[in-house]
């Protein structure tokens, strides 16, 4: 009989690292493709089981994130597996959108984001980040990282562009393009969060992009 994790009260039967986190390999319950490995502590174990969408917890942010919440690409879980030894997860669930954050259906891709299914990408991104990032601004749902952004007000928010502005400095210094796409994309993001603060339209960067273009 295979061994599933139901409830808040069996988090303790798991056996955690000493940094306090556990694998969990996500797999795509209709197609079987494993979709991404991250890691989880309690707290975002505990939010996963709650919400029923995966929470995982940062090991170079030293933070919970949800997934999918600025892309929209969410994971609904279908049920959680234990292995053996209780210290790793198998976390199946329906896959909203794509696993990766380069756009594409698994990690598990050619380091450009492409896949089988020749997936292909658009600026457009940007505007539905930024439609997705004002409803965060509306509706506020708790525990959403863009909710305690828009609460901690714009000196967070700064604080947090101007880290991620450093990070991408640091990549682009280590000649490292995986490390540097990662990271401007965290900046977009900040940048965007930024803009709505502010209530500057993505529309209007692109306009005066445009004028200075065609001078």
């Amino acid at each position: 009989m295979k061994r599933t994790l139901d409830d808040v009260a069996q988090i303790e039967q798991l056996k955690f690292s000493d940094e306090g986190l556990v694998p969990a390999i996500i797999q795509d319950e209709r197609t079987k493709d494993v979709l991404m490995l991250a890691y989880m502590n309690k707290e975002s174990l505990q939010k996963t089981l709650v919400t029923k969408q995966t929470w995982f917890f940062s090991r170079s942010r030293q933070a919970l994130w949800h997934k999918g919440e600025t892309s929209g690409h969410t994971q609904e879980v279908v049920r959680i597996e234990l292995d053996c030894d209780r210290d790793t997860l198998l976390i199946h669930v329906i896959q909203v959108g794509a696993a990766c954050h380069t756009g594409a259906t698994t990690c598990f891709t050619e380091p450009d984001g492409k896949d089988d299914n020749n997936v292909s990408y658009s600026p457009d991104i940007l505007l539905r980040l930024e439609e997705l990032i004002a409803q965060r601004d509306e509706l506020r749902p708790e525990g959403a990282y863009t909710t305690y952004l828009f609460e901690k007000g714009i000196d967070k928010i700064l604080k947090k562009v101007g880290e991620e502005t450093a990070e991408v400095i640091i990549g682009a210094k280590n000649r490292n393009p995986q490390e540097v796409r990662y990271e401007v994309a965290d900046l977009f993001y900040h940048v965007l969060v930024m803009l709505r603060e502010q209530r500057v339209p993505l529309t209007e960067i692109f306009a005066e992009l445009y004028d200075r273009y065609e001078k």
